[in-house]
């Protein structure tokens, strides 16, 4: 459950934050005025603010779910949020999405896969440093 929920508010809050800078614009990085511009504009965007969220919260879950699995088994599993990204682009931002890409995001799902069908803990949890020295 919570490795779907890492993966949901990965894809969501990278979305929205697509969502939030494309209503603030292209960005000209040459120049300070349009930088602080480009910044207050996306300061006031509920769609960045609402992508800050979806992504604050995905780093909490990740970092549980880093406690309860082996990070080679969390990281190639959650990269299903690859696939679930040009999705929910095509979906809800109407963007295009090339056949080679739709093969790639084939290959990704194919990877996830393999992983998801191996033991998530090879190895025995990491004792705290403080029990090790005995405090």
């Amino acid at each position: 459950m919570l490795l779907v929920l890492v993966v949901l508010l990965s894809a969501v809050g990278n979305v929205l934050l697509s969502v939030g800078m494309k209503h603030v614009g292209a960005v000209d990085i040459r120049s300070l005025g349009a930088l602080a511009a480009a910044g207050a504009a996306a300061a006031i965007s509920p769609a960045v603010w609402l992508g800050i969220g979806s992504l604050l919260l995905f780093f909490i879950a990740y970092l549980l779910l880093l406690s309860w699995a082996d990070y080679s088994f969390v990281s190639p599993v959650t990269a299903f949020g690859y696939v679930l990204v040009p999705l929910l682009g095509w979906g809800l931002l109407g963007e295009q999405v090339s056949p080679l890409r739709w093969v790639g995001i084939a290959v990704i799902c194919v990877g996830v896969g393999l992983v998801s069908g191996t033991p998530p803990r090879t190895t025995a949890p990491v004792p705290m440093l403080d029990e090790e020295e005995g405090r």
